[in-house]
């Protein structure tokens, strides 16, 4: 039976320049009528673990969250799915940074800036901030990364550096790590901890 995956697979596709048939045919199939916009598999690990953790389903809800693989990517995104294309309510999270992006590519597309929020700096950083550079050293030292974090620390770029930015560094110099300690930061919050742009987009949906 195709579920939500599906239709995610095949949004990507047509993103990449497939034809837009079986995303459409999927659409309507699956009742999608919320799709959330994330740059990239941490985010999109973070966002499926709070999600579980609050004992929602998304899929059920209609609602698919896909990684774009880049905030460059979603002027293409928001035409595919927001109004020129298939008609969605899009939401999402974007990084400070990026937010540039966002703001042309929803405006080109006709797509409202409701239900997308904004993190400083990213995701990642919020997290941290969240949890306490304590806390997340503790989680790097129970997931066995400890050795992998101290050598990390000895590199001459890192001497003098703030704590919360050289683990936000160090989050990304692994390939697979940002996306696991996407789910464990967030599994490690306690409620009252959650980031609001995190929070804001599960109560937008």
């Amino acid at each position: 039976m195709m579920d939500m995956r599906g239709f995610r697979d095949a949004v990507s596709g047509w993103a990449n320049g497939g034809s837009g048939g079986a995303a459409s045919d999927l659409a309507v199939r699956l009742g999608v009528r919320t799709v959330v916009l994330l740059e990239g598999l941490s985010d999109l690990a973070a966002v499926e673990a709070l999600t579980a953790r609050r004992g929602r389903e998304l899929d059920a809800e209609g609602v698919c969250v896909v990684a774009m693989g880049g905030a460059m990517n979603i002027g293409r995104y928001a035409g595919l799915l927001g109004p020129p294309g298939l008609g969605l309510r899009l939401a999402g999270l974007c990084d400070e940074g990026e937010w540039g992006f966002y703001d042309r590519g929803l405006k080109r597309a006709g797509a409202p800036q409701r239900g997308f929020f904004v993190c400083v700096s990213d995701l990642e950083d919020e997290l941290i901030r969240a949890l306490g550079t304590a806390g997340v050293e503790e989680i790097v030292r129970e997931e066995g990364d400890l050795r992998a974090w101290q050598t990390f620390l000895r590199q001459p770029a890192q001497h003098g550096r703030p704590r919360q930015q050289q683990l936000r560094r160090f989050l990304g110099t692994k390939k697979g790590r940002k996306i696991r300690y996407g789910h464990l930061l967030v599994e490690a919050l306690a409620p009252e901890q959650v980031p609001a742009p995190l929070d804001d987009l599960l109560a937008s949906l």
